[in-house]
């Protein structure tokens, strides 16, 4: 089955396209209700854990990208600071704390209001959102932690781009 082949299907709840493409791609996946599912990944720097939702009243698929990062209670502040930084830089999504858990995850919804459908681009491309800033910005949020650096400091290495390969 291809890509265009699941476009044609497309299901009506977005969760159901996001599924098929988790099958098609041979992705762990769960499935715990009708308006939920979520993904297994593993990124360049951690394993994440995505969580499609389906949220009928706002017509909305949600995402939500966590990772294997907790945040001490001793750095708290600073990661709030990182956050602010990093955010003012995404053009889709943002990161913020889920408090209940105390630590980082990635968000962004898609909005579909008045019937619209979602594509399996559309599905693709915010996960490709979610695992990219993922990517991008985890050794920022290890600077702030581990190594004690300050948002500033991490998020200027973050965000130097090298050129060519060693």
């Amino acid at each position: 089955m291809s890509l265009i082949d699941i476009e044609a299907d497309a299901p009506a709840n977005p969760v159901d396209l996001v599924e098929q493409l988790a099958a098609l791609n041979d992705w762990s996946f769960e499935r715990s209700d009708e308006d939920e599912i979520t993904l297994s990944l593993t990124s360049r720097w951690t394993d994440c854990h995505v969580s499609f939702q389906w949220m009928d009243e706002l017509e909305s698929l949600h995402i939500a990208c966590a990772f294997d990062f907790k945040v001490p209670d001793g750095r708290r502040a600073e990661v709030l600071k990182l956050l602010s930084l990093v955010n003012e830089q995404m053009w889709l999504g943002h990161f913020d704390i889920w408090s209940q858990e105390n630590v980082i995850m990635f968000r962004y919804a898609l909005v579909l209001a008045g019937g619209a459908t979602a594509s399996d681009r559309q599905c693709a491309a915010i996960l490709d959102a979610a695992l990219d800033a993922v990517e991008r910005y985890y050794p920022a949020f290890q600077f702030v932690v581990w190594a004690g650096k300050s948002a500033k400091e991490a998020m200027e290495t973050a965000l130097f781009d090298t050129v060519g390969e060693a």
